[in-house]
C-alpha cells in the first residue's frame, strides 16, 4: 500500500503545485483586462488622496511632500518619479498621457504599483512591500498543510481499496492451498464489489466442478472394487480346474487384475486426502521409534534385495504428527526409493529451531533431475514410463505423499 500511497500523493503534489504556479498566470492572461479594471478602481481613492496632496503645494515642495506622504503610509511606499527616467511600456505612457493611473499587477492579480501623474513630467507611484519573512512562513504552511489534508484523504480513500484488494489476494491464496469453500466477503458497495463478486462466482463454480470431479472418481472407485473382487476371486476357482499349462497364464491375469484393485485403493486414498475438512489426529511420539516402526514393515524386502538402510538423526527427539496419514507417506517415500536404488537407502531425522520436523529418504539410484522434483509430486507423473512398467507403480505413491504433509501444515 505504501508503494501505492507514494505515487498517487506524488502525482497529487505535482498537480496541485502545477495548479498553483501555472493557473493563476494563466487566468490573469486571459482575464488581464477585467483584473487591471479591478485593481485601479480599489487604488483610485488613495491616489486621488495622494495627487490632491502634492497639487495643494507649489511644485518645488513635492519631494517633500512626497517624504512626509510616505512616513504617514507606511508600511506603503510613495515615490516621486521623473517620466522621462521611470521605465514605462508604450501601454502605461498611452494612459498616462490621456491623464490616466496605471496599475502593475503582481501575484494572483493584486497591484504592486500604482502610477498617477502629477503634471507632464512628474508621476506619484504608490507601491505595496513585499511580504514579511513570518508571513512568508505562514503561506508556505498552509501549503504544507494543504498538502497533508490530501495526503490524509488519499489515505482514507485508498485504505478500503486495499484492505479488499488484500482480502481477495488472501483469497486466490487459499482457493490455491485447496480451500475452495473460502469467499472474498467483500462488500458490494466497494469499488471492487463487482469485480470480488465475479471472482467469488468464479470459486463457487470450481468448487463445484472439483467437487463433482471428487465425488465421481470416488463413485467410480467404489463401483469398480465389487466387480474386481468377484473377478479375483472368480480366477481364483479356476486354478485347479485348468491344466498346469494354462495356470501361468491364469495367475499373470489375476496379477493384473489385483495390480487393478490397487490402483483402485490408490484413487480413494488420493480422493480422501482431496476433500476439505479431514480431520488430523496429532500424536507426540518419538521420531526414531516412529520411523523404526516403519521400518519393520520393509524389513524382509530389504533383506532380500540386500538394501543396506540407515537411519540419522532423531535421538530423543519428539514431535507431535497424525501417525497413521505420516506413516502412509514415509512409506510412500520408501516404497518409491527403494524401487530404483542400487544397494543403500538413507534416512534423516530433524527437528528445527522454529519446531519444524524434516524426515528426508535418499537413495544411491539414478537420482531425479532437478527441474523435475517439483512434478513428481503430481498424480500419475512419471519419470520414465518404461522404468515404472518394470518396477510397478502408479504415481499416485508421491502425490499422497504431499497430501499427507499439507494437510497437517506442511
Amino acid at each position: 500500500m505504501l508503494k501505492i500511497l507514494i505515487r498517487l500523493y506524488l502525482l497529487t503534489i505535482i498537480a496541485y503545485a502545477g495548479g498553483i504556479f501555472l493557473i493563476p498566470d494563466a487566468i490573469l492572461h486571459l482575464f488581464n483586462d477585467r483584473y487591471v479594471a479591478y485593481n485601479l478602481d480599489q487604488a483610485r481613492g488613495v491616489q486621488n488622496l495622494i495627487v490632491k496632496q502634492f497639487r495643494q503645494v507649489p511644485e518645488e515642495q513635492w519631494p517633500q511632500v512626497a517624504q512626509a506622504l510616505a512616513k504617514d503610509f507606511e508600511p506603503l511606499s510613495i515615490e516621486l518619479l521623473d517620466r522621462d527616467q521611470f521605465d514605462l511600456s508604450d501601454q502605461e505612457r498611452e494612459r498616462l498621457d490621456a491623464g490616466h493611473n496605471v496599475v502593475r499587477l503582481g501575484d494572483w492579480g493584486y497591484y504592486e504599483t500604482a502610477i498617477a501623474p502629477l503634471d507632464a513630467h512628474w508621476l506619484v507611484a504608490l507601491s505595496n512591500p513585499p511580504d514579511p519573512f513570518d508571513i512568508n512562513l505562514l503561506s508556505w504552511g498552509i501549503t504544507v498543510l494543504i498538502g497533508a489534508a490530501l495526503l490524509g484523504c488519499l489515505l482514507l480513500w485508498l485504505w478500503p481499496h486495499w484492505r479488499d484488494l488484500q482480502r481477495l489476494k488472501a483469497t486466490a491464496q487459499l482457493l490455491g492451498q485447496g480451500h475452495l469453500s473460502e469467499r472474498t466477503m467483500i462488500s458490494p458497495r466497494s469499488n471492487i464489489g463487482a469485480l470480488a463478486a465475479v471472482f467469488d462466482t468464479m470459486a463457487q463454480d470450481l468448487e463445484q466442478l472439483l467437487t463433482q470431479q471428487r465425488e465421481l472418481l470416488n463413485a467410480v472407485s467404489h463401483e469398480l472394487r465389487t466387480p474386481l473382487t468377484r473377478l479375483d476371486f472368480g480366477l481364483v476357482l479356476l486354478y485347479d480346474e485348468l491344466p498346469a499349462s494354462s495356470r501361468k497364464r491364469l495367475m499373470q491375469l489375476v496379477g493384473h487384475v489385483r495390480e487393478l484393485d490397487e490402483l483402485v485403493l490408490e484413487l480413494l486414498s488420493y480422493s480422501r486426502l482431496q476433500t476439505p475438512g479431514q480431520s488430523v489426529e496429532r500424536v507426540e511420539v518419538s521420531l526414531l521409534e516412529f520411523v523404526d516402526s516403519i521400518l519393520g514393515s520393509f524389513a524382509e524386502e530389504l533383506d532380500s534385495r540386500n538394501i543396506c538402510w540407515e537411519v540419522r538423526g532423531g535421538g530423543e527427539q519428539r514431535f507431535a504428527l497424525d501417525p497413521r496419514m505420516t506413516a502412509r507417506a514415509v512409506q510412500n517415500l520408501i516404497r518409491n526409493a527403494m524401487r530404483y536404488c542400487d544397494r543403500r537407502l538413507l534416512l534423516e531425522l530433524s527437528v528445527d529451531g522454529q519446531g519444524n520436523c524434516l524426515i528426508s529418504v535418499e537413495d544411491d539410484g539414478i537420482g531425479i533431475p532437478e527441474q523435475e522434483r517439483e512434478q513428481i509430486f503430481q498424480p500419475f507423473y512419471r519419470l520414465d514410463r518404461s522404468r515404472d512398467r518394470a518396477t510397478g507403480g502408479f504415481g499416485l505413491g508421491l502425490a499422497i505423499s504431499r497430501r499427507v504433509i499439507e494437510s497437517q501444515g506442511g
